[in-house]
Order: structure tokens, then sequence, then C-alpha cells
């Protein structure tokens, strides 16, 4: 069987220590702060990050591009292994359709006819592609293929839910998904809206409840509904630097579903640009998405 990577991009939000312990290569989007770039090899810690939105610092970002892809994609290659990506959501990036666009690049140049290369849309983001990163490296650690990794995450990507919330509705604002006289209105009667990821990998609001707590129990409350049928032995969580939340949430799902697993982590980020300080985001395994 040859030798296979997977490997993935930072807006999985997996842990450094996961990924070096799993042997995971990792593209990287970036992202403009302050006039200064940043991105996995040239990074800002991530507290500071999140503490220069709050005080008023609007980043922006940028996707992985076909010439990033390719040079990533050629290393491993070069080295005699063959290559799983498992991209960010085609629905929020055009990644996926750089490595896309890479993948056919070398494949017409015939450098390497005895690898394989497979490029995946996750149709997912945070720690929602990062739990179907790990589920690709539980079964290549089982020794199955890089064909049968594929295929499970090809079959399985629209059970991985995505349940969050965002604390500051002006960020949602600039983002476009909210009007501003809504972010106005939501602000000032406290309302936190409930989202989601669809099945075309798109932010999608489907609810809103009043208050932070209420928005919270109201993730677990939907994972309750979705999980049926499901195993979950392991459950992500990321946070918008706000781990105190993080914490109440896997609490409320030890105690209702009795998961013992989780990975709890950072927004990082390329995506908490956009979702802003305070958002909590619920990763698993179910049905509907």
């Amino acid at each position: 069987m040859n030798t296979y990577v997977i490997m993935t991009d930072n807006m999985a939000d997996l842990p450094e220590d996961y990924i070096r312990e799993h042997n995971l290569e990792v593209l990287s989007l970036s992202y403009i702060l302050d006039g200064e770039t940043y991105d996995r090899d040239h990074p800002l810690e991530v507290g500071e990050f999140y503490h220069r939105m709050r005080e008023g610092s609007m980043p922006t970002t940028s996707q992985v591009n076909p010439e990033q892809a390719k040079e990533a994609f050629t290393a491993c290659l070069e080295q005699g292994k063959d290559v799983l990506y498992i991209a960010f959501s085609s629905g929020l990036s055009g990644t996926y359709n750089s490595g896309k666009i890479a993948a056919e690049e070398i494949r017409e140049e015939g450098r390497f006819p005895d690898r394989k290369l497979m490029v995946l849309d996750s149709l997912s983001a945070s720690l929602g592609e990062g739990l179907l990163v790990h589920k690709a490296v539980q079964l290549k650690e089982a020794g199955k293929s890089m064909e049968e990794a594929a295929a499970w995450v090809e079959e399985h990507r629209l059970n991985l839910c995505h349940n969050f919330t965002v604390d500051d509705l002006f960020h949602l604002h600039r983002g476009g998904r909210v009007s501003k006289a809504t972010a106005i209105l939501g602000t000032m009667i406290n309302i936190k809206p409930i989202l989601h990821v669809d099945n075309e990998g798109h932010l999608i609001a489907i609810g809103k409840v009043r208050g932070r707590k209420k928005s919270l129990s109201t993730l677990v409350d939907r994972m309750g509904e979705q999980i049926k049928g499901f195993e979950n032995p392991e459950v992500f969580i990321s946070h918008g630097d706000c781990i105190e939340d993080a914490r109440y949430v896997e609490k409320l799902v030890r105690e209702r579903f009795g998961v013992e697993s989780f990975i709890i982590n950072y927004v990082g980020p390329t995506i908490g640009a956009h979702s802003g300080p305070g958002t909590i985001a619920l990763f698993f395994m179910g049905n509907p998405r």
C-alpha cells in the first residue's frame, strides 16, 4: 500500500499538538490586521488577535491560491507520498477550487504518474472541518487506504453538524449575514442568533434566542435532536476567545449525552475575522445537518 498523507488547511482549527502527533500537512490561509499579514508561518497570538478586534481593528482575509496548493502538493509527491487534501468549505471560500486547479495542473504535467492526489470539499468549517479530518486520520491509522478514507469523508460529510452562535451581531453584519438594522435592534434587546452550515457549505442563520446562556444551551438542545442514531465518542468545540463559555457547553454535553472525549480550541483568526470574539461552535455527527 502506498504511503499517503492527510492534508488540510488552517481553517480546520485543529490544535498544533494534534497536527504534530498525527503528521498532518496544513495549507495556510492568511489575514491582514493593522497593515501586517499573518499566517501559520507568521502567526499572531490568538488572544492578541481577538483583543485587537475588541479594540476595533478589522482584519481582512484571503484564500489559498493555486500556486500555494501546488507547491504543497508537489513537496509531498516528491517524497513518494500520495496526498488526500480535505479542504475548507467551497461554500465559504475558493480554497477548495484552488486545490482542484493545482491538482489538475500536476496531473497534466505528468511528473508523478505513480502517485495519487485527491482533493475533497469538506463542506465544513472550523473544528467541523477538523472533526472530519479527525475521522479520516482515525481511518488511516487503522490501516485503511486513502481511497477508503476519502470515500468515508464524502459519504458522511453531510452528517457533520455545525451549531454555533455569536456574541456580537455587528461582525455578522460586516460579513453580510445580517442587516445593520437587525444588528442594532438585536444588540439592544440582547438577541443572539443560532447558525449552522448547510448542505452546500454555506453559513445560514436558523433561529434566534434572547440571552447568552440561552444561546449556548440551545446549541446543545439542537444536538439532542440531531444525534439520534449516531455514535459520538468525541465532540469538538471551538470558541472566539471565550473559553469559559466553551467549558460550559462541554459540561452540558457531558451531562446530557455522556460524551467523555473533547477537543476544544480557538476559532482561528481567518474565520474569527468574520465571526468575531465570543463565537461558540459545537460539532458532532448527526442528521439532519
